[in-house]
């Protein structure tokens, strides 16, 4: 197979909430919607999972396939479902609902692992959610993270901590753990702070280096992007948005980040990249269809402007 980046974890059919109380069926899954995110900046990306042999499933595999991401590595697995989950809008902000224990992507081992893919991969890119599904979904992320490094490939890790799938206390031990793997950290402020125990962002740049990432892209929402190396580290902006559903935008961050890593950009100039094909993903309702292709978002960049 030969792809720039692996994504390795759950798929997740999504039905989101609209304002007229219907729900709109789509795709999700946070290394899902990053693989479609970073196909759609240009990179070669896979997908590393297993899908039930249902309708969600067989609506993956052609939405992959359509978007240009590798299926090779994806399996079917008969008598196991694919997950679903619902997404309501309140004045919070956005709640998730999720239908997913025993799904296909929980069941997997280190034993399904397909080692020559994980070998030729120049970045594997894996999240808290591929490691909070089950206890084996975990073991197999550690499994893959090994392979890749042994192989002189590097790690990507979101945290993505989802309360509802585990303690925090477990989540802090595995993620943790996870993030001592990875090459490159891409937490969130808020799951960092409740990881950590830290509040101030360079510390958290700092607690994250500190176990041994090279690159830390810490998201803080509407303050941007603090981006972080052992040699520099920077604020990178937001740029100016009217947000209409934020579901995926981190993972559209995520793969428009590691596209624009992959293609040879600066971990700096990759966020700010990324920033924009964040705030252009926000505009739209659903997980993938607001994600943007490179061609919008360079527009964004070159004209200089506001998104919205």
């Amino acid at each position: 197979m030969g792809v720039d980046l692996l994504c390795l974890g759950e798929p997740i059919m999504e039905f989101n909430q609209q304002p007229d109380g219907r729900y709109l069926p789509g795709h999700g899954g946070d290394t899902s919607n990053c693989a479609i995110a970073a196909a759609r900046q240009g990179a070669r990306v896979g997908y590393l999972t297993h899908v039930g042999a249902d309708a969600f499933g067989r609506s993956f595999m052609e939405l992959w396939q359509a978007e240009g991401v590798d299926t090779t590595t994806v399996r079917e697995v008969a008598g196991a479902q694919t997950g679903i989950y619902f997404v309501t809008h309140g004045p919070e902000g956005h709640e998730f609902s999720y239908f997913r224990a025993g799904s296909a992507a929980s069941r997997m081992t280190p034993a399904d692992l397909p080692r020559a893919a994980l070998e030729g991969a120049q970045i594997l890119h894996v999240s808290g959610i591929s490691q909070a599904i089950s206890e084996s979904a975990a073991d197999t992320v550690f499994a893959a993270m090994k392979i890749v490094r042994a192989a002189g490939g590097r790690v990507s890790y979101d945290s993505n901590l989802r309360l509802k799938l585990w303690s925090l206390e477990r989540a802090r031990a595995i993620i943790h753990a996870g993030m001592a793997m990875a090459d490159i950290a891409l937490p969130g402020l808020e799951d960092a702070e409740a990881l950590t125990g830290l509040s101030d962002p360079d510390r958290i740049a700092d607690f994250y280096l500190g176990l041994g990432a090279g690159i830390v892209a810490l998201t803080l929402g509407a303050k941007g992007t603090l981006v972080a190396t052992p040699q520099r580290r920077a604020r990178v902006p937001a740029r100016p948005v009217k947000a209409v559903d934020a579901t995926g935008a981190g993972d559209t961050f995520d793969g428009a980040f590691l596209a624009r890593i992959i293609a040879g950009d600066d971990p700096f100039i990759a966020a700010a990249y990324a920033n924009a094909a964040a705030a252009l993903a926000v505009q739209g309702y659903g997980a993938v269809a607001p994600i943007p292709r490179r061609e919008a978002v360079e527009a964004i960049l070159a004209s200089g402007s506001p998104v919205a």
